[in-house]
């Protein structure tokens, strides 16, 4: 008897990959697919990360391999309208957007399961590490947890979705690759945006025109040097800003596409101590009290306090002050391993440098 049919998403990698063989050898109905994602106009020889032309062929293999059949579904127009799009004008309005996030929340467990549904299956399958149980998110491996990418998902879909690798680590997973005898056992990992293909400076310049403009030290309001273009910096940054003959460290404190200015500060003017959030989206039916939360992919949650001042907006306080709180960027609530939703970054507040100063810093929510 079958466990059910199962539509696994399958990019050409290791992870997903292995995936789709465990569901298989679990008892599952197995159907592969892939999303076509790059358009006709690229040349083949520019592909060479995931959801890739090359991809595909590998991503077929394994599917052979498997004993399953596999079909190449075409998202294109969707992908450029969902995605890449959203993506040009996040730097545009001088933000730091995270397409992975979109691409899961409306794309792979959105369009994706409608697919599935189309096609009699009962579940989406992805090589996520991130595990499900009793019906919520949770941690996987700490060293490759994706449950920050997938804070968007619809709280519905979560009942429909396998991640059959979720709770093991990397090594386990290339071994049993190695087992099922899989093309794509030692394949290395893409950490790159899959649409784009280089720098991610000559990808803004194509479709975001470059102005030269100054930069303003916080401090002194005075211009101290010139940017080459707004959209090309980032909160944080500290390299690549033109500033070696100065003797100030100097990090990308904000980005003013409206002036065409990029101000930047010493490192205390990048540590706030909250952050205003919208399109929140919740995998609970209500927050705790006390959550955590963790403003980017590779730093720590801390513990934070959460006021909703408007349907799917909410001000949230921190209890330790956070470097580099950015527009674009996730804010992801957590409680424990346990992932509670989340949302877009869209101002940092309560500024550390300004409470140092004696202005008034706002006492942290009860």
């Amino acid at each position: 008897m079958s466990k059910g049919r199962v539509l696994a998403a399958m990019s050409g990698g290791v992870d997903s990959s292995v995936a789709a063989a465990l569901l298989k050898a679990q008892g599952y109905e197995v159907i592969g697919a892939m999303m076509r994602f790059w358009p006709d106009h690229k040349k083949d020889d520019c592909f060479e990360t995931c959801c890739s032309p090359d991809a595909a062929y590998e991503a077929r293999r394994v599917a052979d391999i498997i004993g399953i059949p596999f079909y190449l579904l075409d998202y294109r127009e969707e992908f450029e309208e969902k995605i890449i799009a959203p993506f040009i004008a996040g730097y545009q309005a001088g933000e730091t957007p995270n397409p992975c996030v979109n691409c899961n929340t409306r794309v792979k467990f959105d369009s994706l399961l409608k697919k599935a549904r189309t096609l009699g299956c009962d579940y989406v399958a992805t090589g996520h590490y991130v595990i499900n149980r009793e019906g919520g998110l949770y941690r996987g491996d700490p060293r490759k947890d994706q449950t920050y990418f997938l804070w968007g998902t619809p709280k519905e879909a979560i009942p429909h979705l396998l991640f059959p690798v979720g709770h093991m680590e990397k090594p386990q997973v290339r071994a049993l690759a190695e087992q099922y005898g899989l093309p794509t056992a030692k394949k290395p990992e893409s950490q790159n945006i899959c649409f784009v293909q280089g720098d991610l400076k000559d990808f803004l310049a194509q479709h975001i025109e470059a102005r030269p403009g100054p930069l303003i030290d916080l401090e002194t309001g005075q211009q101290i040097g010139q940017h080459a273009g707004a959209q090309f910096y980032t909160v944080g940054q500290k390299k690549g800003l033109g500033l070696w003959k100065s003797h100030l460290e100097r990090y990308v404190v904000r980005v003013n596409p409206a002036t065409n200015e990029v101000v930047v500060g010493p490192k205390e003017a990048c540590l706030w101590g909250g952050l205003e959030v919208r399109e929140t989206n919740l995998l609970v039916e209500k927050l705790p009290e006390k959550i955590e939360v963790q403003v980017r992919y590779r730093t720590q949650p801390v513990p934070a306090w959460v006021e909703e001042i408007h349907p799917g907006r909410m001000v949230i306080r921190l209890e330790r002050p956070q470097f580099a709180v950015t527009p674009g960027q996730s804010a992801v609530f957590y409680q424990g391993d346990r992932l509670l939703g989340g949302g877009f970054i869209a101002r940092p507040l309560y500024n550390a440098l300004e409470a140092s100063q004696g202005l008034p810093f706002p006492a942290m929510a009860r």
